[in-house]
Order: C-alpha cells, then structure tokens, then sequence
C-alpha cells in the first residue's frame, strides 16, 4: 500500500492526500477522484509514515476517462522502473464476490482497509474536524451488502471494527485478515462525516474495472 504525494505540503503540513495499491511491480491502482484535471503524473510514497524527503516513486497518472464523479472511478499511476521489495497484491477473479455471496461466505466475512486517511475525526459547532498525520493505518470490517457495483461495508462495535475516512480513498479493502493481498475493493466514500458507518467501495471483480485495469496487469 502507499500514499499519493502532493507537490506541496496541505495547511495542516501533511502531504498525502490518497491511498492506493501496488498491482504489479510497475502498476499502482488508486480512485480517479483523487486526481486533477489533466494531471499527467503521480508521486508516490510506499512508507508507512510519509515525512518531506522520504524516497519517492513518479509514475505517469492515467485516470478512466469513462469517470464522471460516480462510476468508473479507477486510475493507475504506472511507473517507468519496477518497484522492488514489495509484494503486489493479489486481484480477483471475475465475480468473485458474486460466488461468494452464493454459498453464504460473504456474509461472515471480514475485510481489512488499509489508508493513509484521517483518524478518528471531532466534531465541532460547524462541522467536523479531520486529522491527518501521513501514517498508514489498517483496520478490520465487516460485510454489509453486496450490489452490481458496489461493496458496502460497516463497523461491527461488538468487534471492535472501524471505517475508513477522508484521505484513504483510493486504499485497499483486503478480503480476509491483516495477513491477506487479496485486493477485492478500493476505497471510494462513506455515508457519513464522522466516518463511523457504511464504507462504499468499488469492486475490483466486475466487467468494467477489469476492461480497465486489464489494460495494465493480466487479470486472474
């Protein structure tokens, strides 16, 4: 997993602003939202905490052009030089979830998001209060449905669960425990501010994502 890396630090002085996945040695999957309009490359940093002068990897950034703020919402920076010392995660097989939902698994399974996004948000008289440090952090989480498009997922509290939040768009939802590279979603939104319910996250088994992504890696 890494960061997308600003050419500037933010206000707050943190750098990151998306989370994406390593897919092969030269291929880096994150959310097209997470670019600019005509953004041409990408910075980004695979360090468990990001600080200013922390090696860097500059890939060219390639969003769907079919992304129009809903669906479609993939890019991949891809790089010049593979990336070395780092395992790529795994993807999955076309309709994976749709199987899984089938034989009843998918119902007690439990996905680990990984990002580089605020945690633990507080809220003020005007809103919310969102806290970046420019550190990966993982979590774990549960199912909560499953449509054509679509994975959503929720927080059990009896499982000590979490969410993901701004900045870890783009990130991994890992089917199974910490220990797994089984890349089934990316981190797309959530329904509410203090990120502490349903995550929406795009997944990576349907026809349209492997159109794309098959473009760059060869898909299982």
């Amino acid at each position: 997993m890494g960061a997308l890396v600003g050419d500037k630090p933010e206000s707050d002085g943190t750098w990151a602003y998306c989370t994406g996945t390593l897919i092969s040695p030269t291929v880096f999957l994150t959310a097209a939202h997470c670019g600019s309009k005509g953004q041409k490359t990408a910075r980004v940093s695979f360090a468990s905490h990001y600080e200013s002068g922390a090696k860097l990897y500059t890939g060219h950034y390639v969003p769907d052009l079919r992304y129009k703020g809903d669906a479609y919402d993939l890019a991949v920076v891809v790089f010049s030089e593979p990336v070395t010392g780092i395992r790529p995660a795994r993807l999955p097989s076309a309709g994976l979830l749709d199987r899984l939902k089938a034989d009843g698994s998918l119902t007690t399974a439990r996905f680990t998001p990984v990002g580089y996004g605020s945690v633990e948000p507080t809220k003020k008289r005007h809103g919310w209060r969102y806290h970046y440090t420019d550190t990966r952090s993982q979590t774990a989480i549960s199912f909560k449905r499953l449509g054509s498009r679509w994975l959503d997922l929720a927080p059990d509290p009896s499982r000590r669960e979490g969410g993901t939040c701004y900045g870890d768009s783009g990130g991994p939802n890992f089917l199974g425990g910490p220990d797994s590279n089984l890349l089934v979603a990316t981190t797309i939104s959530g329904v509410d501010d203090a990120c502490e319910t349903t995550n929406v996250d795009y997944r990576l088994d349907i026809p349209e994502v492997r159109e794309f992504v098959g473009k760059y890696v060869t898909l299982p």
